[in-house]
């Protein structure tokens, strides 16, 4: 009788091995957000959403891995991901030469540009905005961002007398906008979009500035963990795919009732509250979501809901 349990128990574990387990473990990798930043990154109950960190765990489940989502400071974000400290960035994080040099990104998945937003009660423009010539003298943006060296651009190259008041975060600057404590905010449009929804008394945009930038998730350079390729995958699964378009320009291929098209749709445009009612609503589509269908559910839920 011993002996037959033994064999019974090899046997048992040689379908186990064979099988992958009765629950295969998964990779865990860290991901790391600055947060808030709506609508990519936004928090409410001590849970973290917004479009780029659904696309994250969206990723995740149709790649096969498990992702640990984490704030950090923007002014140490690329430098934790560069160090393989952690895993994965994504943050509105654009592609530059510089930035790089540091760390792998992923296929482009948003093209922004950068906006100029002011008080209601102004009578500013991109011109008289940036250069210094409202009652404070001042701009504002969050520290080692493109909006940020785009105004000291203005004043090195250009000699433009405009302070650049510099902050951790954007919402922080816009807090400062709307006390009249700053002239302007320029960030990328779509941040900036959500800070007029948030505030649709007291700002709006004065212009675009087309700075043309695009949008990636990093990982260390080299990319240790091989998870571009299966990133990347995923994001084609998901519903957007990078095109070079009839004019040699980087475009973005979204396929219609798609995962993609439906999270665009909630979180560019509809107001802070609305995403916030979605995201209480539909959450646990995506928390507990194991395959490309819960996805598409979650999305199509959130894209409804906010219509609500």
């Amino acid at each position: 009788m011993k002996r037959k349990f033994v064999i019974s128990m090899v046997v048992l574990a040689m379908v186990v091995l064979v099988s992958g387990g009765f629950a295969a473990a998964q990779e865990t990798y860290t991901v790391v957000s600055d947060i808030p930043w709506p609508p990519f990154e936004m928090e409410l109950e001590g849970e973290f959403f917004g479009f780029d960190l659904d696309v994250m765990r969206a990723i995740a489940v149709v790649a096969g891995f498990e992702v640990d989502i984490q704030n950090c400071e923007w002014a140490i974000l690329v430098s934790s991901v560069q160090a393989g400290a952690k895993d994965i960035g994504a943050s509105g994080l654009t592609d530059f030469p510089g930035r790089a040099a540091k760390v792998d990104f992923s296929n482009h998945y948003w093209l922004s540009n950068q906006a100029v937003v002011v008080r209601k009660d102004s009578d500013f423009n991109i011109v008289t905005a940036l250069c210094g010539l409202g009652p404070t003298g001042a701009v504002g943006a969050q520290r080692a961002t493109t909006g940020g060296w785009w105004v000291e651009d203005l004043q090195q190259v250009e000699g433009i007398d405009v302070e650049l008041k510099q902050y951790p975060t954007y919402p922080l600057a816009i807090l400062d906008l709307v006390a009249g404590r700053i002239d302007a905010v320029i960030q990328d449009e779509p941040a900036s979009i959500s800070s007029l929804t948030a505030f649709p008394d007291d700002l709006k945009i004065a212009g675009i500035i087309n700075t043309d930038e695009y949008f990636g998730f990093i990982v260390p350079k080299g990319d240790p963990n091989g998870l571009l390729p299966r990133m990347n995958d995923a994001m084609v699964t998901l519903g957007v795919k990078t095109v070079v378009g009839p004019t040699g320009v980087e475009e973005f291929e979204i396929t219609e009732g798609s995962f993609w098209e439906n999270l665009v749709a909630t979180y560019f445009g509809p107001s802070i509250e609305k995403i916030e009612a979605a995201w209480s609503k539909c959450k646990n589509l995506l928390l507990s979501a194991t395959c490309l269908e819960d996805l598409e559910n979650y999305a199509r839920c959130m894209a409804d809901a906010v219509k609500e």
